[in-house]
């Protein structure tokens, strides 16, 4: 890809997503009426500061034209279904804080939540503590937020989302499922679309196979920014697309992925496997389990820009790939995140063989046509295994790195890394900062087209890449 092509992506990436997207910090449409809720009202008083109702549900049923419902502070043992409203906002009464907890309920079967939103437009939900919800119970996925159907106009906005998920300790098990902020596009027939995800923290959460905030299936125009999410132990945010989230015709189409969206300036921090049932791979100790949480993960996702993000101490920094064997990743730009202290590696992008080393049979999708530009990385690998900041895995092709600063901190002094036999195309790398801690440009370690070769030079010489970036 020219540096002409890197920047016509980046353009027409931040173009879509500028217009498909919502202004993050935008409200939902508020008509003049308010309902005052309480924990100890009742359902049959005024809706007033003085009069509250008792349940968010019964107060919705006030608002048929829409309105605000407003939460006086303290312990809400309820879950809140806005399912077909419109231009409804729940939110604290004036500088209160109410808790919608889960630590009373039994979590049913499937995915629920402690607040669903289902098949609304002009919603908001903004300021309030999401906490308790818990089970341990496999196929039993606990959420503190869950949006789904066909949505328009959403605002989750400065919400705690903590300290709930699912603590089924079934070692392997994959049907261990929980999500702090949950948005699924189950409806092949309209999207959820100008949504955003502002502002909220989500953490300490136990997520089995699951991820602290994603956005999946037909989920089109969506920001996600601003939030921090922290000490979770699976995935900080994910993009998916190609999972069963719209099924039958539909899954292998373009409606079930998350597309023209933006994940900006959020801090990711913590998002660690190791102690996760779910990513137990047998034996004791450290080496038990995968290490296998991505801070930000586009899985199957297209048209989607992460840019100025902070992620630290995660298992993977940020990765782009496509599970599913018949998806991919493309048209991604990730561009100017800082990205420390991952234990395995800084950023990674393309497929993997599940452990066979010739990699015959396809076992994951594809990525390509993607830019990685103007990335910061230093210090990642902790595990200090001979990883790179920065691997390129199978099947991965036409996908640019440019102007990324790449400090290595491990023993083996390798900033670049390709797997063995690798299967990618057309990859280009220039512009680009290389160095590592302690040694010099001819004791770098770099991998390029499952080719690994120590130093600078060597490899610039025998790649071809690089012709314009430095190394020190």
């Amino acid at each position: 890809m020219t540096s002409r092509a890197v920047a016509v992506l980046s353009a027409v990436l931040l173009a879509l997503v500028a217009g498909a997207a919502p202004a993050a910090a935008a409200a939902a449409a508020t008509p003049a009426t308010v309902v005052i809720v309480a924990p100890h009202g009742s359902d049959r008083a005024a809706g007033t500061a003085g009069h509250p109702m008792r349940t968010i549900d019964a107060a919705l049923r006030r608002l048929p034209a829409g309105g605000r419902i407003e939460l006086r502070g303290g312990v809400y043992d309820q879950r809140a279904r806005l399912v077909g409203v419109h231009d409804v906002s729940l939110l604290p009464y004036r500088h209160e804080h109410p808790v919608l907890s889960g630590a009373g309920l039994v979590a049913p079967s499937g995915l629920t939540a402690l607040i669903e939103i289902a098949d609304s437009a002009r919603v908001t939900v903004s300021g309030l503590d999401v906490t308790g919800y818990r089970t341990e119970q496999l196929d039993v996925t606990p959420a503190g937020i869950y949006v789904h159907g066909h949505d328009t106009a959403v605002r989750i906005v400065g919400n705690h989302v903590h300290d709930l998920g699912n603590d089924n300790s079934t070692l392997g098990s994959f049907d261990i499922d929980a999500h702090g902020i949950a948005v699924y596009g189950d409806d092949p027939q309209a999207s959820v679309t100008d949504l955003a995800i502002d502002g909220n923290e989500v953490d300490h959460l136990h997520l089995g196979a699951s991820e602290s905030v994603v956005v999946n299936g037909n989920v089109d125009g969506w920001t996600i920014a601003r939030n921090r999410i922290h000490d979770n132990d699976n995935i900080g945010i994910d993009a998916i697309g190609f999972e069963p989230t719209l099924k039958g015709a539909y899954r292998y189409t373009e409606l079930n992925r998350a597309r023209n969206g933006v994940i900006a300036e959020n801090s990711v921090a913590r998002i660690v496997s190791r102690g996760n049932p779910a990513y137990w791979e047998g034996g004791s100790g450290a080496a038990a389990w995968c290490n296998c949480a991505n801070g930000i993960y586009v899985d199957g996702g297209t048209h989607i820009v992460v840019r100025d993000n902070v992620v630290t101490d995660d298992d993977i920094g940020i990765e782009v790939a496509a599970e599913n064997p018949r998806g991919s990743a493309d048209h991604v730009l990730v561009s100017h995140n800082v990205v420390t202290g991952s234990l395995f590696t800084g950023i990674t992008t393309g497929g993997y063989c599940n452990g066979a080393e010739d990699c015959g049979d396809v076992r994951t999708g594809t990525s390509h046509d993607n830019v990685f530009d103007g990335n910061w990385l230093r210090g990642n690998n902790r595990l200090d295994d001979g990883s790179p900041e920065l691997l390129v895995q199978y099947y991965s092709s036409d996908n640019t790195f440019t102007h990324n600063t790449i400090i290595a901190t491990n023993s083996a002094h390798v900033v670049y890394g390709t797997v063995p036999s690798g299967s990618e195309q057309r990859n280009r790398s220039d512009h680009n900062s290389f160095s590592a801690v302690g040694v010099r440009a001819a004791q770098l370690e770099f991998g390029w087209s499952g080719h690994t070769y120590t130093g600078f030079a060597a490899y610039r010489h025998a790649t071809g890449q690089d012709q314009h970036s430095t190394a020190r």
